[in-house]
């Protein structure tokens, strides 16, 4: 008999759990205690568990009933009052949590506020977690400055300025006069101040834990979250980007009962107004000519990058899911752990960005449509990363050695031009421009790309930072200091992302990895599905940009090989070692050569149609994703040429 297993962060300490008054320990410590109770099972060494959760049982008597300080806990995404900061949750796997982010273009944003209820009035220290963004590059102050108002009044410390890393920043005593108080996080910049959350305590000597595991040990102490069953699901899509959604629709349109988990709180992933990335490839194409009519639904009816928000049409996309009675949304949930039996996955937990709500997703199959491979991994799915070695598929154009380099993810930005002059503040954090190295131009699109050297999943949040930082700093010189600054006197900028747009990371293995031969050499596979139309379409640091800043390129250029339309084979569209996980988008079963031509979204969006026609199989005759292939693939034909659109794939304008 296989054993169950969860595959999620585990807290190491549980000897800083309980800080707060007996009745708080009470409620807290009993809620962890049932929350590591139905866990039990899941532990990968069942005496560990029990071992750790005796310790926990200790620890809360011994701290639940003696005595204790007051504290109060704030995660800042749960701010009742957001004003103008964002909540962003792109980085939650590797601080821990989303958090709040002022991102003003350098005009400072309104406050974000919430007002709790302390357990008892008095002083008490105040901690607030913190991160001075630009330290990578630069050794002084940054730039992302915010205080904390008590009741209006700004406490002493200065936030986010200071410190090399995610840290808890003491901001000093502050007295608590009334029990019911308003706090305000009061944004002094603009420029992307960014807060986790805040911890006020009577306690004399404790800090907040700064190690990961601890720190989440110390976050289910405070809030007393509990895990939730959201349902069983005849199929959970993970990721609500143009391949997850047509996923979705494809599978509820054939009769299954879908959820889909998306952790932003709009549809649409890259080809969103948070991204502004068009469509690239092309539908309705032989041999399939059907496949392609759930991307003609939600499509924009222009294309371009980097424009204003309504061209990416996000309502087109929303009353599309809106529409399909068979489709439970989850948005703004982030799915973080996974629960095994053997080879195949019992179930998802994911997480509200906001709440910290979790709920626990059960289905016979799971659709990984994150991009990033997270579930697939978290499930111990074979995955490849960076670029393959000549000798490994003998393809022609991969290096004679392995390595990690991979595409770059893009923040994208524009300006407009005013009616009268439009100051910008001297941003100095590290990078030099000058009348030679400025970037002489009024927006940036695709080739501002930034992070091919780093690691896209483990050094995210320096990519993207890195992105905000050269479009801050290079439009700063433009303004402020070159020597034809007056032709940008009356520009502002109107747009920079926050959420940047991701090329490539995993990739999750299947029983067929597509190379570079299979495309070039037009080899057909009998299980061949949706034509990818994109070149082979590979990003490297531009040289121009590598001269003058050797390391820290944010220009790309694109290599690009035409190709003849070919299609698809299913076997890249399931884990060849978790039994009944689907991959659709970027992380599916190729090469990094191959996925030049796979990665685009028209593309991903007919590969998650066929994934939802092969989950309806998959209920159909109890089989898994692997048994489609072996014993169904006919069946899955037939669907394919009907296809799964309500106005079909044909008439649509096919374009790059």
């Amino acid at each position: 008999m296989s054993k169950s297993t969860t595959r999620r962060l585990l807290p190491k300490d549980f000897g800083c759990l309980f800080h707060s008054d007996p009745e708080q320990a009470k409620r807290r410590g009993a809620a962890v205690l049932s929350s590591v109770f139905m866990r039990v099972p899941h532990f990968e060494n069942r005496k560990t568990g029990m071992v750790l959760i005796i310790a926990l049982v200790l620890t809360f008597i011994c701290q639940a009933y003696g005595k204790h300080s007051a504290d109060v806990f704030i995660e800042a995404e749960s701010f009742s009052e957001k004003g103008g900061w964002v909540v962003d949750p792109q980085f939650s796997h590797l601080i821990g949590s989303p958090y709040l982010m002022a991102h003003g273009l350098g005009v400072p944003v309104k406050d974000a506020s919430i007002t709790t209820v302390f357990p008892k009035t008095g002083a008490y220290r105040l901690f607030v977690r913190t991160f001075n963004w630009t330290s990578p590059w630069f050794d002084g102050a940054g730039p992302g400055r915010f205080s904390v108002l008590i009741d209006g009044k700004p406490v002493t410390a200065t936030f986010g300025n200071s410190g090399k890393t995610w840290l808890w920043q003491e901001g000093g005593t502050v007295e608590i006069t009334d029990r019911k108080v308003q706090i305000r996080l009061h944004d002094l910049t603009g420029f992307n101040g960014r807060c986790d959350a805040l911890y006020f305590t009577q306690d004399a000597a404790f800090v907040p834990p700064t190690d990961l595991n601890e720190l989440t040990a110390f976050r289910y102490a405070q809030t007393g979250i509990q895990a939730k069953t959201a349902g069983h699901y005849d199929f959970v899509v993970i990721g609500g980007g143009v391949a997850g959604m047509c996923a979705a629709v494809s599978a509820a349109r054939l009769g299954l009962k879908v959820a889909i988990i998306h952790d932003r709180p709009i549809w649409g992933g890259n080809n969103s107004s948070e991204v502004r990335v068009h469509l690239g490839g092309r539908i309705a194409l032989k041999p399939y000519p059907e496949l392609g009519g759930v991307v003609k639904e939600l499509s924009p009816l222009k294309g371009g990058n980097a424009q204003p928000a309504k061209r990416y049409e996000d309502e087109k996309k929303s009353n599309l899911m809106n529409s399909e009675p068979n489709i439970t949304q989850f948005l703004n949930y982030r799915a973080f752990a996974v629960t095994m039996d053997g080879r195949t996955i019992k179930s998802v937990t994911a997480k509200q960005i906001e709440t910290g709500e979790e709920l626990v997703f059960n289905a016979p199959v799971f659709a990984d449509c994150t991009g990033d491979g997270s579930i697939g991994v978290l499930a111990g799915a074979d995955f490849a990363m960076g670029r393959e070695s000549k000798a490994e598929f003998n393809e022609p154009n991969a290096p004679e050695k392995s390595d990690k380099l991979t595409m770059g993810s893009s923040v994208q930005w524009y300006s407009e031009e005013k009616s009268k002059s439009s100051p910008f503040p001297l941003f100095r954090y590290g990078i030099k421009f000058d009348e030679e190295n400025v970037q002489r131009v009024t927006m940036g699109e695709w080739t501002w790309e930034t992070g091919m050297n780093y690691n896209q999943i483990t050094d995210f949040e320096r990519i993207r930072d890195y992105g905000l930082m050269v479009v801050y700093s290079n439009w700063s010189f433009l303004k402020n200091e070159y020597s034809k600054k007056e032709k940008y006197k009356n520009r502002t900028l109107g747009w920079v992302a926050y959420v940047a747009g991701k090329r490539e990371s995993r990739r999750l293995l299947g029983d067929f990895i597509l190379k570079e031969q299979d495309i070039i050499n037009r080899v057909e596979y009998p299980d061949g599905t949706a034509s990818a139309t994109w070149s082979i379409d590979l990003h490297y640091p531009d040289p121009k940009n590598s001269k003058h800043f050797p390391g820290g390129e944010f220009k790309s250029i694109a290599h690009q090989r035409n190709i003849y339309p070919y299609p698809i084979p299913y076997r890249c569209f399931y884990s060849r070692n978790v039994d009944n996980l689907f991959m659709a988008g970027r992380n599916i079963s190729v090469t990094h050569i191959a996925l030049g031509t796979t990665r685009v979204m028209r593309t991903t969006g007919m590969i998650g149609e066929v994934v939802g026609m092969a989950a309806s199989l998959c209920k159909q005759n109890s089989v898994t994703p692997r048994g489609v292939y072996k014993h169904h693939l006919e069946e899955l034909k037939t669907l394919m040429r009907k296809g799964v659109g309500k106005d079909g794939a044909s008439g649509y304008p096919n374009y790059n």
